[in-house]
């Protein structure tokens, strides 16, 4: 079993294997200056053994029903990563977090991958809640959610270490049926 969706000609998502962890490696050294502001784990990836660990640890959280952890491939090339943090199946809910070659910005391509992953999270997976949370200052990755149709619930204050500082999360959710309307009045238009 394993995760793969077409987001669009050319642009698939597909959950992350052992043979992916050199180009995931070159690609993080690649954007290092350009992500380190806003990833806690960039400064961890030190390696592609580092990766290799990743990858073992978002396989078991897909294979034990957890989510997926995918990386986004235009034409065959690998560009950046969409993915979920472990399902909370009790309440039904996750959040998820994504980036993207510093080349690929500006583009769409997080928005249309996000809209794909949240297709899956609440159709097939049957979550009723997922979260997006972004540092204050990273106004290109709070776009995504914003032009997803997230709603803005406030700010998470000193919220995660990145780097040597605290950075403050501004927190923003969907629900599924906000997703449904959202999704229908789109392909109405």
């Amino acid at each position: 079993m394993m995760f793969r969706r077409a987001v669009a000609p050319g642009i698939e998502l597909r959950q992350f294997e052992m043979r992916d962890a050199e180009p995931i490696f070159v690609l993080v050294e690649r954007n290092r200056e350009y992500l380190r502001p806003w990833l806690p784990w960039v400064d961890q990836t030190r390696s592609a053994e580092d990766v290799r660990a990743f990858i073992a640890r978002v396989q078991a959280q897909f294979e034990a029903g957890q989510g997926p952890n995918s990386g986004i491939w235009v034409h065959g090339v690998l560009v950046g990563n969409v993915g979920c943090h472990p399902f909370d199946w009790p309440n039904r809910n996750s959040s998820i977090g994504y980036w993207v070659d510093a080349g690929r910005q500006g583009k769409g391509l997080i928005t249309r991958c996000c809209a794909c992953l949240l297709d899956y999270l609440f159709d097939e997976a049957g979550l009723h809640r997922v979260e997006i949370r972004c540092g204050t200052g990273n106004t290109r990755s709070c776009a995504i959610p914003q032009r997803l149709g997230f709603t803005r619930e406030g700010i998470a204050a000193e919220a995660e270490w990145v780097v040597d500082r605290w950075v403050d999360l501004v927190v923003w959710g969907m629900l599924e049926q906000d997703w449904r309307r959202l999704r229908l009045t789109r392909s109405q238009c």
